[in-house]
């Protein structure tokens, strides 16, 4: 919403109409002296903000005489400031009624309010009277003609609603106080908030009278569970908002204000999880936190990107929204602006880059929308480029201030905050299904444990994602040292290469698509054993691909055979077998020729990117070791495969 003081104790416009008056010889609008001595005395009361008495004695005044026209202007600069503004609408009116000289601002005044309060139509006639009445400064001409674009949009959009069911997550989530939604894990089964809590007692001048934490709640089939604080030592007796989480839910990210070891008046903190526990929060340091405001961070699927709220100079306006990359030694890049397709010369917030990595949402007031802060998204069409933002629509945008939304990973369901009649308290927290084209890519994502084969004990392990497209590593995270828990987001329509290693043990590699008819939204469940390296055992590339009958390896193959050269690099002792199997379509003799040209062809890739001859075998096997059932196509398609076994550790 925009406030508009229409006068600071009231001396802003008296000057103009002294001014105007004088010029024609004037001086205020009455003669009668008990009206005048009663206005003064209501300036003097406003000034020092007795505004019951200001406004008794204006209702004197104004009875002293009725068609004294400034005492209704004070009046409804009082009414204004206190946020009563229908009282202000109908003094200003009633000022304009005496037809006597005002400001012809007043127009603009009404105006601006009636757009705070969603009447469209009334504001756009009275912008239209002001940019009427003669001349203005160019600059509040500028602001009435922006208020009819906004008039005119907001009009044409309550003609065309887009459709807004939203549901209140209920009582285990909001409280009779404000919640804010953050973010929500890939699986959906945990739901993070900031709740605005009364303030214990923190000080002795208790400065401020709330105290901002942040809750987790956990869904249990389709319930929430009570939310609880999310605790020390991420909770504070200071104030902690807007966190985010890493895809993989290790690392958290958060604003705080007024800290010690703050850079700026607020800042962005990160700390990661161990097991059930997170480490005591870090600054993120001085090159993404400025002298000024930094906060409201999001994270990208990648683990790569952060993209986060700035008023830091260099920027296009009040706020805007700013990236920085992770860097391979683990610092993070200067920070680079968004861009002016992005942010405006007023205020950009509250970023959510959704799991997909293309589709970016967040709130604007320099984007044409329905009067304060309105929810945006835009498509990424680009590296660092992205497409024209586009306004999310009424109901979702109103004449209020909408600052942030999140969406799930399926990219159906989005989540806000809001004040919405009938809720708990404050802001509220609802979710509600997304219409199609506000839309992302859908994504799913990929969960389980890692543990040793032989003990079964659960561990850290590293993961790679690569799109076997690009041979480009796209996902990169680690499994929890504790429970070995994973959770990798999948963006869909792309086929993956997965690899996950540990020092001392083989590594795993596995594959699958997303692609077309094999393209899902549905989650991959899947555990995965890690074997400790020893004589005999052996590895199934599964992302080692070749034509139907042919031995030339596949481009989509680079990605797995960099590993494996990476693996081998690391181990410098080891000595492996390259093997070659087939499906048993086809002769004995073709097949062993077949499995004996695809094991050579990768034994040949190795030696020419630096493993020495002497550490490599290669043998085709034919279809002698299946490992699945000729009798079906997923039988003969597992037992096309090609291996490594280790010879010597």
């Amino acid at each position: 919403m925009i406030y508009l003081r229409s006068v600071f104790l009231f001396w802003i416009f008296t000057l103009i109409w002294v001014n105007e008056l004088n010029a024609q010889g004037g001086s205020l609008s009455t003669e009668n002296k008990k009206a005048i001595k009663l206005f003064y005395s209501a300036i003097e009361r406003y000034q020092v903000k007795n505004t019951e008495e200001a406004l008794s004695d204006l209702k004197k005044a104004i009875t002293a005489d009725p068609l004294f026209t400034e005492a209704f202007i004070l009046q409804g600069d009082i009414y204004n400031d206190d946020r009563q503004f229908e009282k202000a609408i109908e003094s200003y009116q009633t000022a304009i009624n005496t037809n006597k000289p005002f400001s012809p601002a007043l127009f603009s005044i009404i105006a601006t309010i009636q757009l705070n309060l969603g009447r469209y139509t009334d504001a756009q006639f009275n912008f239209q009277r002001f940019l009427e009445s003669g001349y203005i400064p160019e600059n509040k001409k500028q602001q009435a003609e922006q208020g009819l674009k906004v008039c005119a949009f907001a009009i044409n959009n309550i003609a065309h609603p887009v459709p807004f069911l939203p549901v209140n997550l209920g009582d285990s989530i909001n409280s009779p106080y404000d919640d804010y939604v953050n973010i929500l894990t890939a699986d959906e089964e945990l739901l993070y908030f900031t709740r605005k809590n009364p303030s214990s007692a923190k000080s002795e001048d208790k400065r401020q009278d709330y105290e901002e934490d942040f809750y987790v709640s956990h869904r249990i089939d389709s319930t929430w569970s009570e939310a609880i604080p999310l605790g020390p030592p991420v909770n504070t007796n200071g104030n902690e908002g807007a966190l985010t989480i890493s895809p993989d839910g290790n690392f958290l990210f958060f604003a705080a204000c007024d800290r010690p070891d703050g850079y700026g008046s607020c800042d962005i903190y990160w700390a990661k999880r161990i097991g059930d526990h997170w480490t005591v929060p870090q600054n993120m340091g001085p090159r993404i936190n400025s002298p000024q405001w930094d906060s409201q961070p999001s994270f990208s699927s990648d683990g790569k990107t952060l993209y986060f709220a700035s008023k830091r100079p260099g920027g296009k306006g009040s706020s805007d929204i700013w990236n920085s990359q992770l860097q391979p030694d683990g610092q993070w890049s200067e920070p680079v602006n968004l861009g002016d397709s992005i942010n405006t010369k007023a205020e950009e917030m509250a970023p959510f880059i959704h799991p997909d990595d293309q589709t970016l949402y967040f709130s604007s007031k320099g984007h044409l929308g329905m009067g304060g802060l309105d929810l945006f998204f835009s498509r990424k069409i680009g590296i660092g480029t992205w497409g024209q933002p586009v306004n999310m629509g009424f109901p979702i945008n109103t004449q209020a201030n909408e600052i942030s939304i999140i969406v799930n990973a399926k990219g159906n369901m989005a989540y806000i905050s809001s004040d919405l009649p009938g809720g708990k308290g404050g802001q509220d927290i609802y979710k509600f299904p997304l219409y199609k084209e506000a839309q992302p890519v859908a994504t799913s994502y990929l969960k389980g444990i890692v543990f040793d084969q032989e003990t079964k004990k659960r561990m850290a392990a590293r993961f790679e994602l690569i799109d076997l497209e690009t041979s480009q590593t796209v996902v990169e995270s680690v499994s929890d040292p504790l429970s070995g828990e994973f959770l990798l987001l999948l963006p869909s329509e792309k086929n993956y290469a997965l690899n996950v290693s540990r020092e001392g043990y083989l590594f795993f590699s596995e594959n699958f698509s997303l692609r077309g008819t094999n393209s899902s939204i549905h989650p991959l469940l899947r555990n995965i054993p890690l074997k400790p390296i020893k004589i005999g055992e052996s590895v199934v590339l599964k992302n080692i691909f070749f034509d139907t009958d042919k031995f030339v390896l596949k481009d989509e193959s680079t990605g797995e055979l960099r590993k494996l050269i990476d693996y081998l690099q690391k181990n410098p002792k080891l000595k492996i077998e390259i093997s070659g199997h087939t499906d048993n379509q086809g002769t004995e003799e073709y097949n062993v020729v077949l499995s004996q040209n695809r094991a050579k062809s990768v034994y040949d890739f190795l030696i020419q990117n630096g493993i020495e001859e002497s550490r490599l075998s290669y043998k085709g096997y034919g279809f002698t070791h299946p490992v699945d059932t000729n009798s079906t196509d997923q039988g003969r398609a597992n037992n096309r495969r090609t291996e490594f076994k280790i010879l010597e550790n």
